[in-house]
């Protein structure tokens, strides 16, 4: 397996993309320590399901916004899965209003969550990655990141100023052999488009050539692959996986 003994974070690992990342990671031989914020049912069911011979599979509570926490999680990973080769910066979350009624407390934690948790987990990541001289960094942001989208100001914001963290760290840390990409995701099923109704996926998929929502598992595969060797000359990019949505 191509990931096999390799040590990862990945947060916000239970639900949606981020629980398909932890799958698709332990799969490959990589043992992962998740974050999570509130479901410690959802984090010990993952562990229990995952954990093997060969890999472990750890939860860990904590708020991505924290910079604290990141640091947290960094030293329990060190401690309880033997060291970091892989951070990937998924947490996240969605608080959708016109700008004309988002409020400010909506803005500020959206992009917390969103955007200050990948400088959170990246900063505390650096140490161990800069003292081994090998690191994958995979940040979650979105093609509304790229092209916008009415109602998500706040979501938008955070998901663009991923673009731009990751382009920056790729180029600070590329001499120190780590990567740093970003993975783009269109529209997905999970919980958010469930809530989605007939017509409005109807309008989605019009707009997608492939003409079907993406699973977390094409997500997963395509942040995999940019942790595995196969990508070792790869940095600083944004890899759309959409159905080529936005081309």
């Amino acid at each position: 397996m191509k990931l096999a003994n390799k040590k990862a974070i990945v947060t916000g690992g239970t639900r949606g993309i981020g629980n398909a990342i932890v799958r698709e990671l332990a799969g490959n031989g990589c043992s992962v320590v998740f974050t999570y914020f509130s479901s410690d049912e959802a984090a010990r069911l993952l562990e229990n399901e995952l954990t093997s011979d060969n890999v472990k599979v750890l939860g860990f509570k904590a708020d991505a916004a924290s910079f604290a926490a990141a640091q947290e999680t960094v030293n329990y990973a060190i401690q309880n899965i033997g060291g970091l080769d892989i951070l990937i910066n998924n947490a996240g979350r969605t608080k959708d209003n016109l700008l004309l009624r988002m409020s400010e407390q909506d803005f500020d934690s959206v992009v917390n969550a969103n955007l200050k948790s990948v400088f959170n987990y990246t900063k505390a990541a650096l140490k161990p990655m800069i003292g081994q001289r090998y690191g994958k960094i995979v940040n979650i942001s979105s093609v509304v990141g790229i092209i916008g989208n009415p109602g998500q100001a706040n979501y938008v914001a955070s998901k663009a100023g991923i673009i731009g963290l990751t382009k920056s760290n790729a180029k600070e840390l590329a001499s120190r052999n780590i990567n740093v990409n970003a993975v783009a995701p269109g529209f997905i099923e999970t919980d958010m488009t469930g809530k989605l109704n007939d017509q409005q996926k109807e309008a989605i998929l019009s707009a997608v050539p492939i003409k079907r929502l993406g699973k977390p598992e094409d997500i997963a595969k395509a942040v995999a692959f940019l942790c595995s060797s196969d990508a070792d000359y790869i940095t600083g990019q944004v890899l759309k996986v959409d159905g080529g949505m936005v081309m």
